[in-house]
C-alpha cells in the first residue's frame, strides 16, 4: 500500500488528474467557442434580414409618398374642371349653411365667415392635413393619405338637407 503513495506515484496521479481536468476544460472551451460562432452567425443573419426589411419598408414608403403626391395632383387637376368646381362650391356652401344654421342664422357677416371657414376646412382636407388623417398617419406610420373630396351624391344630399333646413 505504501508503494502507491511514493512521491513519484503521487506526482503521476496529480499529473493524470491535471490532464483529465485539462481535457475537460479544453472540451468545454471548444464547445463554448463553437456556440459563440453559431450566435455570431445567427446575429449577422438577423441583422441582414432586418436591414433588408427596413430597406423594403423605406422603398414602399417612398412609393406611397409618390402615389399620394400623384393623387393630390390628380385631385387638384380634377378640381379645375368646371363640373368639379361647381360640386366643390356646392359642398362649401352646404357646409357653410350648416354652420350658419347652428351658430347664427340670419346674419350676413356670420354667413361669410362660415363660408370662408368651410373653404379653409375643405382645402386643409385636400392637402391631407385634416385631424382624422393626422391620427391615421400616426397610427399607420405615414404612407399615402386618402383625400377627402365630396362625392356628387354627398354634395347633393347635403344641398337637399340644407334646402329643407332653409325652408323650415
Amino acid at each position: 500500500m505504501e508503494s502507491y503513495f511514493t512521491p513519484l506515484h503521487t506526482f503521476c496521479y496529480g499529473l493524470a488528474l491535471g490532464g483529465i481536468f485539462l481535457a475537460i476544460a479544453m472540451f468545454n472551451h471548444w464547445k463554448t467557442k463553437r456556440e459563440f460562432r453559431r450566435y455570431k452567425t445567427h446575429l449577422s443573419d438577423k441583422m441582414e434580414l432586418e436591414a433588408r426589411q427596413l430597406q423594403e419598408g423605406t422603398k414602399e414608403r417612398a412609393k406611397l409618398v409618390q402615389e399620394a403626391e400623384n393623387l393630390r395632383m390628380q385631385i387638384a387637376r380634377l378640381n379645375e374642371k368646371p363640373d368639379n368646381k361647381m360640386q366643390r362650391e356646392l359642398e362649401i356652401l352646404a357646409r357653410a349653411e350648416k354652420h350658419m344654421m347652428i351658430n347664427a342664422p340670419g346674419f350676413a357677416p356670420a354667413w361669410e365667415m362660415a363660408k370662408s371657414q368651410a373653404l379653409s376646412q375643405l382645402e386643409t382636407e385636400e392637402r391631407g392635413n385634416s385631424f382624422p388623417q393626422k391620427i391615421f398617419r400616426k397610427l399607420l406610420g405615414g404612407g399615402s393619405s386618402g383625400q377627402n373630396v365630396a362625392l356628387p351624391e354627398q354634395a347633393a344630399l347635403a344641398a337637399k338637407n340644407g334646402e329643407t333646413a332653409a325652408a323650415a
